[in-house]
């Protein structure tokens, strides 16, 4: 039995959290994206790469046996063994700068409960405030659901094949590129780099791709077809992807934006996001 009203006392809990964004680590992300060139101190940081600073750093005595850091702190103690990033939205006021102090003032905003189809979901709705060196730069939203269904009941039900959009690229999900984004975001989640973990014990068929990196080439590929960054770009997670197969970015013009979206070759809907300037 959930205790809801004891999970709400965290509504409004805040945290602040800092990093300096290094010419290293500019260049680390670079190169898990294949994005060529060089950076200095002062050039405008890669779209999204604030998803990579100021991670949670708990000791590694204290992780679960899943990888992730043990439950409470600064989010609420959901008594759910899985834990998603579900979706969320992004509004873009100014360019992050290499070499700048980058700090996320974060804020419960939402906790709640329904039963979906495959069992009790809990959802923490998290907003968070991006400065860099004191500048407003980004307002996000942070879509966070756990759920206590067998992980083998997440793949049921899924959505319709999804038609091949006219902007379209494949990417390999590599195990060398999941692999990267781990320690670029220092996330200990065993799902994106155990194979035998994540076969025996939570019983996927592959490695399964991070919705946070989902988000990012959706986003790169969106500033790649317009020449420049959107102003705006919300998504959510619909199914999950695997290494099992290579995916597709896919885009098609949205009225004054673009719709995006993650699949298979064939399908279904991974991940969808919209993109607006």
């Amino acid at each position: 039995m959930i205790d809801i009203e004891h999970l709400r006392q965290w509504i409004g809990k805040e945290e602040t959290q800092s990093e300096l964004l290094t010419e290293a680590m500019t260049q680390r992300f670079m190169a898990t994206f294949d994005q060529g060139g060089t950076v200095s101190n002062g050039d405008a940081a890669p779209v999204m790469i604030h998803l990579c600073l100021a991670p949670p750093a708990a000791p590694t005595a204290q992780l679960g046996p899943d990888g992730h850091p043990a439950r409470g702190g600064f989010l609420p103690p959901v008594p759910l063994p899985r834990r998603m990033w579900a979706g969320g939205a992004f509004t873009f006021h100014d360019v992050i700068r290499v070499g700048e102090m980058v700090s996320r003032h974060s804020t419960i905003r939402e906790v709640t409960m329904k039963e979906g189809r495959t069992g009790t979901l809990c959802f923490v709705t998290v907003d968070h405030r991006i400065e860099s060196d004191g500048r407003l730069v980004i307002e996000e939203r942070q879509d966070i659901v756990y759920r206590g269904v067998d992980a083998r009941g997440a793949a049921k039900g899924t959505p319709e094949p999804a038609a091949p959009g006219p902007h379209r690229v494949v990417v390999t999900s590599s195990a060398p590129l999941l692999f990267r984004y781990s320690a670029l975001t220092f996330n200990g989640h065993r799902i994106h780099y155990d194979s035998p973990y994540v076969r025996e014990e939570e019983h996927y068929p592959g490695l399964i791709v991070h919705g946070p990196m989902q988000a990012t080439m959706l986003m790169q590929y969106a500033e790649q077809l317009h020449g420049r960054p959107p102003a705006r770009f919300d998504f959510r997670s619909l199914s999950p992807l695997f290494d099992i197969a290579d995916f597709t970015l896919n885009a098609e013009e949205d009225g004054d934006g673009l719709r995006l979206w993650t699949s298979y070759v064939d399908g279904p809907v991974a991940m969808e996001a919209r993109a607006a300037w």
